[in-house]
């Protein structure tokens, strides 16, 4: 008995199989010259965050590469079955820094995102959230609106309330992620206004501009005005346009690419003028985006050439201090010995490379001692909007992270991003470790200016 034959009326599994397969399309796919140069050698698993926490193969580089290839082969979908893999990675870039083949994951995780969010429908939840994360957080003049409101909701005492309730997370728990992270609002986050040239002290030096950020501005503007005090203490001309909006980080990192390239053009054209020599951030992943101008508007045939222009003037501020060396006297801190740990943002760390200067710059406050915490290379589980859209995975690293850093001794915590801040501040206090958190140039404003701090 003949149980099948190749004629024209059999059913052909095989061609159904590829049909139902839906892969990345065909604007910027994952270079398959970069996925083969991955040689599935595992050193990046150890440093990997999401690995540490989720344990599975396909939530670490080595496994995402693995359905990288397959995807671009045609051996798996492009579905939320492989794409929750992609979601997971945390783009601390660890594994870049550990590679031994050199392997470009940051490139081949940039790639990835934007076709997820193309070609991948987000749930109606997801597609709240990532709402709310995309038309907000990026926009200072949107934020700025919800800020006498968030004043009421923490003085009128609402928040305690839903705090001890725990009513918001059992509606959204990624609503109740975002609320955790509140920083205190107080009037200086109403508003704060800038010179558009701010002169230096002494012989001019340099003339720079500062990105100011979004949540920086809003949420931490005591960082901007000691970053102010601190370039022209030490002989630099400050210009602020005041044109400028967001960097472009949040949506470049979760694969928003229009948006992100809108946000660069405007960064970009608000500084075209001003005839600085170099730009000034004080924030490590606004500064990472900064420098990626390049590869952001890469298709770009009018913006590429200036975005590249624009990322070679960008330095993050201790980077750029380190560099030209202080001109002014450094007073001690406090009066006596003061034990610090410095927490490595990943995309100063990894983005960046910029792990020394900021600690040479530390080291020369008199009497600061700096502690070294271990697993200082490890994720805080911040990663721009992660901790609101994995709040599990970034929990448990916000715990390891606050664990890792008081076992060291320190009784300040300096750290050079307001992501990172605003994720250690809600661990340390659910843990009910009562220390203070600061940015390291605000350390050194107060050193310039010979103000003690109060812990």
């Amino acid at each position: 008995m003949q149980l099948s034959d190749n004629s024209n009326n059999s059913f052909n599994f095989q061609r159904a199989l590829e049909e139902e397969i839906k892969g990345f399309d065909a604007k910027n796919p994952p270079k398959q010259e970069l996925i083969d140069s991955c040689v599935h050698c595992g050193f990046c698993l150890s440093t990997c965050p999401s690995y540490r926490v989720i344990g599975k193969e396909m939530d670490s580089p080595r496994g995402r590469i693995y359905l990288m290839d397959a995807i671009n082969k045609g051996k798996a979908t492009l579905e939320e079955a492989t794409t929750q893999h992609f979601d997971s990675c945390l783009g601390c870039l660890a594994c870049v820094s550990t590679c031994p083949s050199g392997v470009q994951y940051d490139s081949l995780i940039s790639a990835t995102r934007p076709q997820v969010e193309r070609n991948q429908p987000r749930s109606i939840a997801d597609k709240i959230i990532r709402s709310i994360i995309f038309n907000l957080f990026p926009y200072p003049q949107r934020l700025q609106i919800f800020i006498p409101l968030l004043w009421l909701y923490q003085n009128l005492g609402i928040q305690k309330i839903v705090r001890k309730t725990g009513l918001l997370k059992y509606l959204s728990p990624r609503l109740a992620a975002m609320e955790s992270i509140l920083p205190d609002i107080t009037l200086k986050s109403f508003n704060k206004t800038y010179p558009d040239v701010i002169p230096a002290q002494g012989k001019k030096r340099y003339r720079v501009g500062v990105v100011l950020g979004c949540v920086q501005r809003l949420f931490f503007s005591p960082v901007n005005e000691a970053t102010v005090r601190v370039l022209t203490a030490n002989g630099c001309e400050v210009v602020i346009p005041k044109s400028q909006g967001c960097c472009a980080a949040l949506p470049a990192h979760q694969g928003q690419e229009k948006q992100a390239q809108a946000l660069a053009k405007q960064m970009i054209d608000s500084f075209a003028d001003t005839g600085v020599d170099y730009i000034i951030i004080n924030a490590a992943g606004c500064g990472h985006t900064l420098k990626e101008y390049g590869h952001i508007l890469d298709d770009d045939a009018e913006y590429k050439e200036k975005g590249e222009q624009f990322s070679n003037q960008v330095k993050d501020i201790q980077e750029f201090l380190a560099e030209i060396g202080l001109k002014t006297p450094l007073s001690p801190v406090k009066d006596e010995n003061l034990p610090l740990v410095y927490q490595d943002a990943c995309h100063l760390l990894h983005g960046q490379k910029i792990s020394l200067q900021p600690r040479q710059l530390l080291k020369q406050i008199p009497g600061i001692t700096l502690k070294e915490p271990i697993d200082a290379a490890l994720c805080c589980g911040s990663a721009g909007v992660y901790n609101m859209l994995q709040p599990e995975v970034a929990d448990e690293l916000g715990k390891q992270k606050v664990n890792n850093l008081m076992n060291t001794g320190a009784k300040l915590i300096a750290s050079p991003n307001p992501g990172c801040s605003l994720q250690i501040k809600k661990h340390l206090n659910q843990q009910g470790k009562d220390i203070k958190l600061i940015h390291p140039i605000e350390l050194l404003d107060h050193s310039i200016r010979g103000d003690k701090i109060k812990l």
